[in-house]
């Protein structure tokens, strides 16, 4: 799917912040994308874009209405059915992550269809893929592979493509799940596609492509969290990755959602990561770890990351407050 913009953000009836993080993400990472912000009244959350209805986003040259909030159980709340479909009429596409697709629902459909509007549901992937053939193709590409799962994989993603690009460097994200997909403005949800296909999903997601382009492949997961490995795995398998790049959240106690699974050691997952890359991609290297600080203080996070790099001997960032700089500089 390929989502135009420029987009107009909608963060519906937000409780807080967190409940629109979607938006944000779009919000920071592209917003030269964004015309501005549609909140309903008792909105608890801002991103700081200019507010707009749906006519001055028009007049503005919004080409799509992103929903970039997610509610209890990600469905289309009635509250909002109103704004969507007078959206459609005005000449907005649709796009949304929820778990409620927007083509189910009657009333857009019908007008979609009436008015010529595409409804992108970004989560479900709109065609078939064959399975996975393993076989080389040219061009590269970085994946980023986690310790568990929410631990900076999309960010990491996307700080190494704008420092690539930065750099002068032929690179594009390869979005694998809901949010990234809205900032890249394509992808494939990638836990949505039927498990025989994911490996053929992520080959067709990265083809063939100059030598000297980089696909930044958006990881999902980890191979050692018993709810999602899967689908960690298919992208190993699928990316034939040139280059991996480690996420890693050192507060962690335990593996996310799973108390009685504790984060693996990060030799342990590197070892393992590298044992599934190396399938489809011999020459498969690790060339960083990119570290989620956020809940440490500077005092603590910063002696933790030169122990890192000594320990594996390879550089550590959080990439967030200091950069991606140091691991594109291990790329050949």
């Amino acid at each position: 799917m390929a989502i135009q913009h420029p987009y107009l953000l909608f963060l519906g009836d937000a409780g807080d912040p967190l409940a629109a993080k979607t938006a944000q993400g779009i919000a920071h990472w592209r917003p030269e994308w964004c015309v501005g912000q549609l909140r309903l009244e008792g909105c608890k959350a801002d991103l700081g874009l200019t507010d707009m209805t749906l006519e001055d986003a028009a007049a503005a040259g919004a080409k799509t209405l992103v929903v970039g909030v997610a509610n209890r159980g990600g469905v289309i709340s009635e509250a909002w059915m109103g704004l969507l479909e007078s959206a459609l009429i005005l000449g907005f596409d649709l796009a949304a992550g929820l778990h409620n697709r927007l083509a189910d629902v009657p009333s857009l459909a019908a007008i979609a269809a009436q008015h010529n509007r595409r409804l992108f549901d970004v989560r479900h992937p709109n065609r078939s893929f064959e399975v996975g053939n393993g076989r080389k193709r040219s061009g590269k590409r970085l994946l980023t592979v986690g310790t568990d799962c929410s631990v900076g994989k999309m960010y990491t993603s996307l700080a190494l493509e704008r420092e690539m690009r930065a750099r002068g460097m032929k690179a594009e994200l390869r979005a694998t799940g809901q949010t990234g997909i809205l900032i890249a403005g394509s992808g494939i949800s990638v836990d949505a596609v039927v498990a025989d296909f994911i490996s053929g999903a992520i080959e067709w997601l990265s083809p063939a492509n100059e030598p000297d382009h980089w696909d930044l492949i958006e990881g999902q997961g980890s191979l050692f969290h018993a709810s999602f490995a899967g689908v960690s795995l298919g992208l190993l398998h699928g990316a034939q990755a040139d280059a991996l790049v480690l996420c890693h959240e050192p507060t962690r106690r335990h593996m996310r959602g799973l108390p009685e699974y504790p984060v693996p050691e990060l030799t342990v997952c590197i070892e393992a990561n590298l044992a599934a890359a190396r399938l489809t991609n011999p020459a498969a290297r690790f060339v960083g770890v990119s570290v989620n600080t956020s809940h440490m203080a500077a005092d603590e996070a910063e002696p933790l990351l030169r122990h890192i790099e000594r320990h594996l001997n390879l550089p550590a960032v959080d990439a967030f407050k200091d950069g991606v700089a140091p691991i594109l500089d291990r790329l050949d």
